[in-house]
């Protein structure tokens, strides 16, 4: 099995909006107030400049696009980063690549000089709420002031 994690490029972004969309709907995240609806999904590749303190980073198994993950500035904060759009096919779960992504977006965040990242989920999405446990995220008892995601329920903070 051969597993490549990279930057996103534009010929991926049709691949990336289904899987995020098919996910989405896989665990209740559809319509306003969750990720999957989010303007930037159509054209992933053209919000994520590491020159802009962000990277959405896609998943391969063997050649074959399966998830991916970003990191950005959490409502243009200059300290806090947000995790994004960690969304993995079916079959790609169970491989660590939900691990390899979270860490590879992390190490990101603090070369970029963030001091926290954040992130909103469902519930519904156990064993990545188990993951960002694993890696030191927290939960908080309300969202990050700001966040457009009002239709999750689940917030997390990680101290970087």
């Amino acid at each position: 099995m051969n597993i490549i994690i990279k930057p996103i490029s534009a010929d991926q972004d049709t691949a990336v909006a289904n899987i995020i969309k098919a996910v989405g709907k896989e665990f209740g995240a559809v319509g306003e107030g969750f990720g999957p609806s989010d303007a930037e999904v159509e054209q992933m590749s053209q919000h994520y400049f590491p020159e802009q303190k962000s990277i959405y980073l896609v998943a391969f198994v063997d050649g074959e696009i399966v998830g991916g993950a970003g990191i950005a500035p959490f409502n243009n904060a200059r300290d806090t980063c947000e995790l994004r759009k960690l969304f993995l096919l079916p079959q790609s779960r169970g491989l660590g690549l939900g691990n390899r992504l979270t860490q590879e977006c992390l190490d990101f965040a603090t070369k970029a000089g963030f001091k926290q990242c954040y992130l909103d989920t469902l519930t519904s999405m156990s064993v990545a709420i188990r993951l960002y446990e694993k890696v030191g995220f927290e939960h908080l008892s309300q969202p990050l002031d700001g966040t457009i995601h009002g239709g999750c329920d689940v917030w997390m903070l990680k101290q970087l």
